[in-house]
This record gives C-alpha cells, sequence and structure tokens, in this order.
C-alpha cells in the first residue's frame, strides 16, 4: 500500500509539472477532467441519479469553455447561475421525482469541486501565474506532510477528535509554518532572483494563508464522507482514492492563493 501510494504522489507531481508549466489549453483539459471527475464523486457519495448528474457534467463543461474562451469575469457568474437555473427546470419539470435537498445538493457539488478547481487556472494566468500557481501545492501538499510529521513528533492535542482522531493541534501548526517557511524559501531563493521584484513576504502570507485554508478543506471532505458512510470517494488514484481525496484541500487552497495574489502581487 505504501510503495503505491508513493508511486501514485510521484506520478501526480510529474503529471502536475506536464499540465501546469505549459498552461493555457493544456491546464484547462487537465481541470476540466478533474472537475468532472470530482463532480462524479460528490454526486456518488450523495446517491444522485443521472438526471442530475447529466446537467451538472453539462453546466461545468460550459463553465471551463467560458474559462479558457472567453474573458474571465461576470460571464463566469451567469455561467454558474444559468446552471442553477438549468436544475430548477429538471426539479419542475419532473416534480415530485426530485427532492428540494437533492437539486441544492447538485449544485454545491458543481461549486464544490469544478468551481474552485478553476481558480487553479486563475491563477497561472495571472502576471506571475507561472510562480504564484506552485503556492496552492506548497499550501496544500506541504502543509500536509509538516502536519503529518509534526503530529507524529510532538502531536497531544487533538484537532478535531470526533471528525479526525489523527490530526492534532500540534500538528496544525507545524503544518502552517512549515508551508509558510517552504513559501518564503520559494519567493527569496527562486521567483525574487528573476522577477527582480520584493516578493518573499507576500509568499510567504500567501503559504501560510493558504496552508490553513488547506486544513479546512481536508477536514470538509472528511466530513462529508463521514455523513455518507463512505471511506474513499472513488478508486482513481491508486494508494489515494479518487480525486477527492487527493485534492481535498488543494480544492480550498486555490480559491484562496487566487485572492491573495490579487491582493498582495498586483502585477
Amino acid at each position: 500500500m505504501f510503495v503505491t501510494r508513493l508511486i501514485s504522489s510521484v506520478v501526480l507531481v510529474a503529471a502536475a509539472f506536464a499540465v501546469i508549466l505549459p498552461g493555457g489549453y493544456v491546464l484547462a483539459a487537465a481541470l476540466l477532467f478533474l472537475s468532472l471527475a470530482g463532480y462524479r464523486e460528490l454526486m456518488n457519495a450523495c446517491k444522485l441519479d443521472h438526471g442530475l448528474k447529466a446537467v451538472g457534467y453539462v453546466g461545468i463543461v460550459v463553465y471551463y469553455l467560458v474559462l479558457v474562451l472567453v474573458q474571465p469575469g461576470i460571464y463566469l457568474f451567469l455561467t454558474a447561475v444559468l446552471t442553477l437555473m438549468a436544475f430548477l427546470a429538471l426539479y419542475v419539470l419532473t416534480f415530485p421525482r426530485y427532492h428540494a435537498e437533492q437539486v441544492m445538493s447538485s449544485f454545491f457539488n458543481i461549486a464544490y469541486a469544478p468551481v474552485e478547481l478553476s481558480f487553479i487556472y486563475l491563477v497561472r494566468s495571472h502576471s506571475y501565474g507561472q510562480y504564484t500557481v506552485w503556492m496552492i501545492f506548497i499550501s496544500s501538499w506541504i502543509c500536509d506532510t509538516c502536519a503529518y510529521l509534526t503530529g507524529i513528533l510532538i502531536g497531544k492535542h487533538k484537532l478535531s477528535p470526533k471528525l479526525s482522531p489523527k490530526k492534532s493541534v500540534e500538528g496544525a501548526i507545524g503544518g502552517v509554518a512549515g508551508s509558510a517557511l517552504v513559501g518564503a524559501l520559494y519567493g527569496a531563493l527562486i521567483v525574487e532572483p528573476v522577477v527582480q521584484e520584493p516578493v518573499t513576504v507576500a509568499f510567504l502570507v500567501i503559504s501560510a494563508a493558504g496552508a490553513v485554508i488547506s486544513q479546512i478543506g481536508d477536514l470538509a471532505a472528511s466530513a462529508i464522507k463521514r455523513n455518507h458512510d463512505i471511506k474513499d470517494y472513488g478508486r482513481l488514484i491508486p494508494g489515494h482514492g479518487g480525486v477527492m481525496d487527493r485534492f481535498d484541500s488543494v480544492i480550498f487552497t486555490a480559491p484562496m492563493v487566487y485572492l491573495l495574489v490579487l491582493i498582495l502581487l498586483r502585477g
């Protein structure tokens, strides 16, 4: 199991480089695939049927087409609203086949994975995107690793006993500190010499804030699994589970990184 998980992790990192470095259509296509897979996993977890799934799939594809082909902004918001209207149209036309909670869950699942994942594309499209996009993964995957190691070494106080008994307060702090350190070193040693701008402090803040949010994302995904009595969302990634199991923290971190990039790195 450990070997399988390690191999999958190496493949994921290689795949991340392969799609993020070129950006553009390649990155958008990869994110669309992950979004459709993540949406399917969430819909299956909620035990929602093919009619609602079909509306969601179409909405996600249209959303990503607008993201890539049209200037992001109000049109993305309108696409999301039109998708909600399509769900409500299905709800009304087939009444009483679906309950309101099912329709709301279906739309929530689009906002949760596909829309939040799209912020990776938006970060990559920023002026410093080829550098700042990696802050999403530093904030999430580095945080996860540092939190795990810190928790093993000095973890004593449970962070969320009922939801995730193995996570500790010390581990959470260690995860944020580790991400902040790696983010600052990344900014100082790699980015600043290239862009000739003082970005180290901004990178430290972004990675620290992103690390806090990433842990909330991790716990949120775990809470949904517990609510629906499932161990993993899927089997797409050997040793890890599904898209929602491996990218749970990345999904939450991407919008936060994008927001802070807009505030702190206006270039």
